[in-house]
């Protein structure tokens, strides 16, 4: 099968690109899906509200160890001996945590689902990576990011209305990752290059693998982008997450109701900007918008505080939304281009597992914060964090331009 060259043949007739989809969106289903079932789980197990966290750190934490290293055996012996096995696991560990039977055994199950987790959101971008380039790279990795933001609010109104039946319902979700399983080793058509890497590959070293990869990072632009993702991250997950609502709550009264309506609104714009990423990439370069997003972001959270009713806090925090819808996708393209052929997979989980680190440490500030600022003066410390990014992206990150790739020029495939 030959890569189809057409921008509208990418989007709505590529099997490859539907595949590698159905994967990112499995992963993003172990938080997204399983977060609205805690207060059910903690009731079920008899479990403090100070430990019903664990649920999610037993998951987070293999990811954030396991994804580099998953990269490093992605490029050793090739895309789906990682993905398949990492589905079937996160299948398994979903299956595991619904039938436990005391909180400890729930936790033990859900970091072998974590394990399974590990590669699944990194090789998606390595894959898009691997298989597209040009403006058919920036297609790819919009579409996956708006899947993703669309993601974000279909699965909590899923996972909230099987918790409300038993909290074991949500866990069982995973089983769809059986079916993506079967379609990555049954139809996912790779370059071969990545086809035909196997075990028995005589010249793989590790310690040259583990040199040539920190080469390729260890430059100012790529320096400057995993710090652009740390910052976007920190800003979704602090700002965003924790600062919005409590301003809503505690300031404007707002209902918990009327405070997921907000975060719903603030992820379907970013899918709804991410998808457009097509047509902002025809009138500015990736790098440029990167650097107008981390503006974008500043302006709203400037602005939040200044709101007087809930209503009015939709104005912040759908330009938030924006933001990061034209962000995300942008990074993932120029970090794909960047990323070298024989490294990729090592490369890109560099990017997610900054992105878990910002998902850390966004709460963590913002609660530091709160202690010495408040809420407000919490967002509006947030705004200069993000014209500071855009100060260290203006100085660092450079035009680059696209490598030469295989991929481009008619290439066969084979599964």
């Amino acid at each position: 099968m030959k890569l189809q060259k057409d921008k509208s043949n990418l989007t709505y007739k590529d099997n490859n690109l539907y595949i590698i989809i159905s994967v990112t969106l499995i992963s993003v289903m172990g938080v997204m899906a399983i977060n609205p079932a805690l207060p059910a789980i903690g009731k079920a197990f008899q479990v403090p509200d100070e430990q019903i966290g664990l649920v999610m750190a037993s998951f987070l934490i293999p990811i954030a160890i396991g994804t580099p290293i998953f990269g490093v055996l992605a490029d050793r012996v090739g895309r789906k001996k990682i993905l398949i096995p990492s589905l079937l696991l996160f299948a398994l560990g979903g299956i595991l945590s619904a039938f436990a039977r005391d909180f400890r055994s729930l936790l033990e199950w859900r970091f072998l689902q974590g394990v399974g987790a590990a590669s699944l959101e990194s090789l998606s971008l390595t894959v898009i990576a691997d298989v597209y380039s040009g403006r058919m790279l920036t297609a790819a990795m919009a579409f996956n990011a708006s899947m993703i933001g669309l993601s974000a609010t279909v699965y909590p109104l899923i996972g909230g209305g099987l918790a409300q039946l038993s909290w074991k319902y949500p866990f069982l979700l995973s089983l769809l990752a059986l079916p993506i399983a079967l379609l990555v080793f049954a139809s996912l058509k790779l370059p071969k290059t990545q086809s035909q890497r196997s075990v028995e590959d005589k010249d793989f070293k590790l310690a040259t693998y583990l040199r040539s990869t920190w080469k390729s990072i260890n430059n100012r632009s790529v320096l400057a982008l995993l710090f652009a993702v740390l910052s976007l991250f920190i800003l979704e997950f602090g700002s965003c997450f924790i600062c919005i609502p409590l301003l809503a709550a505690n300031t404007l009264g707002a209902s918990g109701v009327i405070i997921g309506t907000l975060l719903a609104s603030m992820e379907i714009t970013l899918a709804l900007f991410a998808s457009q990423l097509g047509w902002f990439a025809q009138k500015f370069s990736e790098i440029t918008l990167i650097k107008i997003s981390f503006i974008v972001c500043a302006v709203s959270l400037l602005i939040a505080p200044l709101m007087t009713n809930v209503w009015l806090l939709f104005i912040p925090v759908l330009i938030f939304g924006a933001g990061l819808g034209i962000a995300l996708p942008s990074i993932q393209t120029v970090f794909a281009r960047l990323a070298p052929e024989d490294n990729r997979a090592g490369f890109m989980a560099m990017n997610v597992t900054l992105q878990s680190l910002g998902r850390a440490l966004g709460p963590a500030l913002v609660g530091i914060g709160f202690g010495f600022v408040g809420i407000q003066g919490a967002l509006y410390a947030s705004a200069i964090f993000a014209l500071v990014t855009f100060i260290v992206l203006n100085c660092f990150l450079v035009k680059t331009t696209q490598k030469p790739q295989l991929l481009g020029n008619g290439e066969h495939y084979i599964a």
